[in-house]
Protein backbone atom coordinates (compact mmCIF):
# COMPACT_ATOMS: atom_id res chain seq x y z
CA UNK A 1 0.00 0.00 0.00
CA UNK A 2 2.00 2.64 -1.18
CA UNK A 3 -0.86 5.95 -1.02
CA UNK A 4 -3.30 6.58 1.29
CA UNK A 5 -7.38 6.85 -0.48
CA UNK A 6 -10.48 7.69 1.62
CA UNK A 7 -13.60 7.77 -0.64
CA UNK A 8 -15.40 10.95 -0.68
CA UNK A 9 -18.29 9.03 0.79
CA UNK A 10 -16.66 7.76 4.03
CA UNK A 11 -17.87 9.70 7.06
CA UNK A 12 -15.22 10.26 10.29
CA UNK A 13 -16.53 11.34 13.42
CA UNK A 14 -14.26 13.50 15.72
CA UNK A 15 -11.18 12.45 17.57
CA UNK A 16 -10.19 9.39 15.11
CA UNK A 17 -6.55 9.02 14.99
CA UNK A 18 -5.23 7.54 12.12
CA UNK A 19 -2.40 6.48 10.38
CA UNK A 20 -0.31 8.08 7.63
CA UNK A 21 -1.33 5.04 5.06
CA UNK A 22 -4.52 3.73 4.41
CA UNK A 23 -7.68 2.99 1.98
CA UNK A 24 -10.91 3.04 2.98
CA UNK A 25 -13.38 2.54 0.95
CA UNK A 26 -17.44 3.30 0.22
CA UNK A 27 -20.08 4.28 2.71
CA UNK A 28 -17.78 3.60 5.92
CA UNK A 29 -18.34 4.80 8.54
CA UNK A 30 -15.31 5.71 11.37
CA UNK A 31 -16.92 6.85 14.73
CA UNK A 32 -15.53 8.67 17.54
CA UNK A 33 -12.48 7.96 19.55
CA UNK A 34 -11.61 5.42 16.98
CA UNK A 35 -7.70 4.67 16.75
CA UNK A 36 -6.33 3.25 13.28
CA UNK A 37 -2.83 2.33 12.77
CA UNK A 38 -0.44 2.48 9.52
CA UNK A 39 -0.80 0.44 6.49
CA UNK A 40 -4.91 0.00 7.04
CA UNK A 41 -7.56 -1.14 4.13
CA UNK A 42 -11.65 -0.89 5.12
CA UNK A 43 -13.78 -1.64 2.55
CA UNK A 44 -17.10 -1.03 1.45
CA UNK A 45 -19.90 -0.49 4.07
CA UNK A 46 -17.86 -0.70 7.03
CA UNK A 47 -18.91 0.80 10.76
CA UNK A 48 -16.06 0.72 13.18
CA UNK A 49 -16.06 2.71 16.44
CA UNK A 50 -16.55 4.11 18.59
CA UNK A 51 -13.54 3.89 20.85
CA UNK A 52 -11.82 0.93 18.63
CA UNK A 53 -8.62 0.19 18.31
CA UNK A 54 -6.71 -1.23 14.95
CA UNK A 55 -3.58 -2.07 14.77
CA UNK A 56 -0.91 -2.02 12.01
CA UNK A 57 -1.68 -3.80 8.52
CA UNK A 58 -5.19 -4.85 9.23
CA UNK A 59 -7.75 -5.59 6.15
CA UNK A 60 -11.38 -5.14 6.77
CA UNK A 61 -13.54 -6.39 4.03
CA UNK A 62 -16.84 -5.12 2.97
CA UNK A 63 -19.56 -5.15 4.87
CA UNK A 64 -18.00 -5.49 8.79
CA UNK A 65 -19.21 -3.92 11.98
CA UNK A 66 -16.27 -3.27 14.62
CA UNK A 67 -17.82 -2.38 17.90
CA UNK A 68 -17.19 -0.69 21.04
CA UNK A 69 -14.97 -3.40 23.37
CA UNK A 70 -13.20 -4.88 19.75
CA UNK A 71 -9.54 -4.84 19.56
CA UNK A 72 -7.23 -5.99 16.30
CA UNK A 73 -3.90 -6.32 16.90
CA UNK A 74 -1.39 -6.27 14.15
CA UNK A 75 -1.66 -7.70 10.44
CA UNK A 76 -5.45 -9.70 11.25
CA UNK A 77 -7.37 -10.19 8.17
CA UNK A 78 -11.47 -9.86 8.80
CA UNK A 79 -13.02 -11.16 5.73
CA UNK A 80 -16.60 -10.01 4.35
CA UNK A 81 -19.40 -9.67 6.03
CA UNK A 82 -18.00 -11.60 9.42
CA UNK A 83 -19.73 -10.67 12.75
CA UNK A 84 -18.79 -9.63 15.80
CA UNK A 85 -21.41 -9.29 18.89
CA UNK A 86 -21.52 -6.69 21.92
CA UNK A 87 -24.13 -8.24 24.52
CA UNK A 88 -24.26 -12.06 25.30
CA UNK A 89 -28.34 -11.40 26.34
CA UNK A 90 -29.55 -8.67 24.17
CA UNK A 91 -33.24 -7.08 24.28
CA UNK A 92 -34.73 -4.38 22.25
CA UNK A 93 -36.60 -3.03 25.13
CA UNK A 94 -33.01 -3.26 27.42
CA UNK A 95 -30.89 -0.84 27.43
CA UNK A 96 -27.56 -3.16 27.90
CA UNK A 97 -24.72 -0.41 26.16
CA UNK A 98 -23.14 -0.70 29.56
CA UNK A 99 -22.37 -4.48 29.11
CA UNK A 100 -20.26 -4.67 25.96
CA UNK A 101 -18.17 -7.28 26.35
CA UNK A 102 -14.54 -6.72 25.70
CA UNK A 103 -13.09 -9.18 22.54
CA UNK A 104 -9.42 -9.35 21.33
CA UNK A 105 -8.31 -10.38 17.97
CA UNK A 106 -4.83 -11.46 18.46
CA UNK A 107 -1.83 -10.51 16.07
CA UNK A 108 -2.27 -12.19 12.29
CA UNK A 109 -5.08 -13.60 12.88
CA UNK A 110 -7.69 -14.43 10.55
CA UNK A 111 -11.22 -14.62 10.17
CA UNK A 112 -13.19 -15.88 7.59
CA UNK A 113 -16.45 -14.39 5.52
CA UNK A 114 -19.49 -14.74 7.67
CA UNK A 115 -17.66 -16.01 10.73
CA UNK A 116 -19.45 -14.84 13.72
CA UNK A 117 -17.44 -14.02 16.98
CA UNK A 118 -19.15 -14.12 20.59
CA UNK A 119 -18.48 -11.43 22.52
CA UNK A 120 -15.55 -11.72 25.36
CA UNK A 121 -13.49 -14.08 23.50
CA UNK A 122 -10.24 -13.57 22.41
CA UNK A 123 -8.43 -15.36 19.14
CA UNK A 124 -4.80 -16.39 19.77
CA UNK A 125 -1.58 -15.14 17.52
CA UNK A 126 -1.80 -16.32 13.79
CA UNK A 127 -5.07 -18.50 14.25
CA UNK A 128 -7.70 -19.04 11.35
CA UNK A 129 -11.35 -19.13 11.76
CA UNK A 130 -12.71 -20.74 8.90
CA UNK A 131 -15.58 -18.85 6.95
CA UNK A 132 -19.28 -19.09 8.59
CA UNK A 133 -18.06 -20.67 11.76
CA UNK A 134 -18.97 -19.60 15.29
CA UNK A 135 -16.64 -18.85 17.85
CA UNK A 136 -18.05 -18.82 21.32
CA UNK A 137 -15.15 -19.72 23.26
CA UNK A 138 -11.64 -18.43 23.98
CA UNK A 139 -9.19 -19.87 20.79
CA UNK A 140 -5.40 -20.05 21.62
CA UNK A 141 -2.22 -19.71 19.17
CA UNK A 142 -2.54 -21.02 15.37
CA UNK A 143 -5.62 -22.91 15.84
CA UNK A 144 -7.46 -23.70 12.90
CA UNK A 145 -11.28 -23.62 13.58
CA UNK A 146 -14.25 -24.96 11.94
CA UNK A 147 -18.00 -25.35 12.24
CA UNK A 148 -21.40 -24.42 14.00
CA UNK A 149 -19.80 -24.00 17.03
CA UNK A 150 -16.60 -23.95 16.15
CA UNK A 151 -14.43 -26.36 17.10
CA UNK A 152 -10.25 -26.53 16.80
CA UNK A 153 -9.49 -28.92 13.99
CA UNK A 154 -6.25 -28.62 13.52
CA UNK A 155 -2.99 -25.96 13.20
CA UNK A 156 -2.03 -23.36 11.14
CA UNK A 157 1.29 -21.69 10.71
CA UNK A 158 1.57 -18.11 10.56
CA UNK A 159 1.59 -17.96 6.73
CA UNK A 160 -1.51 -20.33 7.03
CA UNK A 161 -0.26 -23.18 5.91
CA UNK A 162 -1.48 -26.53 7.95
CA UNK A 163 1.03 -28.12 10.36
CA UNK A 164 1.66 -31.66 10.73
CA UNK A 165 3.08 -32.69 13.46
CA UNK A 166 5.82 -34.99 13.84
CA UNK A 167 6.34 -38.58 16.45
CA UNK A 168 8.23 -36.01 18.41
CA UNK A 169 5.28 -33.17 18.31
CA UNK A 170 7.31 -30.89 15.58
CA UNK A 171 5.96 -29.57 12.42
CA UNK A 172 7.65 -27.58 10.02
CA UNK A 173 6.08 -25.13 7.15
CA UNK A 174 8.55 -25.56 3.84
CA UNK A 175 7.16 -22.10 2.54
CA UNK A 176 9.42 -20.34 5.31
CA UNK A 177 11.16 -22.89 7.13
CA UNK A 178 9.31 -21.99 10.42
CA UNK A 179 9.21 -24.53 13.00
CA UNK A 180 6.47 -25.53 15.50
CA UNK A 181 6.14 -27.65 18.69
CA UNK A 182 2.96 -29.48 20.07
CA UNK A 183 3.19 -29.42 23.72
CA UNK A 184 -0.05 -29.46 26.53
CA UNK A 185 -2.60 -28.50 24.07
CA UNK A 186 -0.74 -25.40 23.01
CA UNK A 187 1.47 -24.36 19.06
CA UNK A 188 4.59 -22.50 19.85
CA UNK A 189 6.64 -21.01 17.22
CA UNK A 190 10.29 -22.60 17.94
CA UNK A 191 14.36 -21.69 16.66
CA UNK A 192 16.33 -25.00 15.58
CA UNK A 193 19.92 -24.27 15.64
CA UNK A 194 21.99 -26.35 13.04
CA UNK A 195 22.51 -29.24 15.63
CA UNK A 196 18.83 -29.51 15.37
CA UNK A 197 17.95 -28.84 19.26
CA UNK A 198 15.16 -26.46 19.73
CA UNK A 199 15.35 -22.99 21.35
CA UNK A 200 11.90 -22.42 23.01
Amino acid sequence: MSASFIHESVYIDENVTMGPIHKIWHFTHILKNTVLGNNISIGQNCAIGPEVTIGEGVKIQNNVSIYKGVTLEDDVFLGPSMVFTNVTNPRAFIERKNEFKKTLVKKGATIGANATILCGVTIGTYALIAAGSVVTKDIPDYALVLGVPGKIRGWVSKLGHKLIFNKQNVAFDSFDGSTYLFKDGVVKEILLHKENHAVY
